[in-house]
């Protein structure tokens, strides 16, 4: 009965591990997120109005600035007032932003204040709905 007891118990560790093992692959380590980095935002879970196709939307958006550090796993962000999700997103749904080599695909535009809010400059018009 004892012998039973102990095979049990060492089949019962071996699969802690694997599930353990498996759990932890699609885990991160847990970054150090300070106020005022930059980090892009995941496209995942948003929902555009203008129903892009789902593959020619950049996987990430941004950068933005954190605004506030609510826990270990939320950050309040500082985005654009067209973007309507709530401020404050799960640390999975960001990455730290990284500056651009020049010569890479696009260069971050210059904010503008309108009746102060920071908002961005539209250049030209390219379409519109009629």
């Amino acid at each position: 009965m004892k012998k039973v007891h102990e095979e049990a118990e060492a089949a019962l560790k071996k699969v802690q591990e694997d599930m353990e093992r498996q759990a932890d692959k699609e885990r991160k380590e847990n970054e150090n997120w300070k106020k005022e980095d930059r980090v892009l935002l995941s496209t995942k879970d948003l929902v555009f109005k203008e129903r892009l196709v789902r593959k020619l939307v950049d996987w990430y958006s941004g950068p933005y600035t954190i605004k506030e550090v609510v826990s270990t796993n939320a950050v309040k962000l500082q985005l654009l007032t067209s973007i309507r999700i709530h401020l404050v997103v799960n640390v999975s749904q960001i990455v730290q932003y990284k500056e651009q080599v020049g010569g890479q695909k696009k260069k971050e535009d210059k904010l503008i204040e309108v009746e102060e809010v920071e908002e961005w400059e539209v250049k030209k018009i390219l379409n519109k709905r009629k």
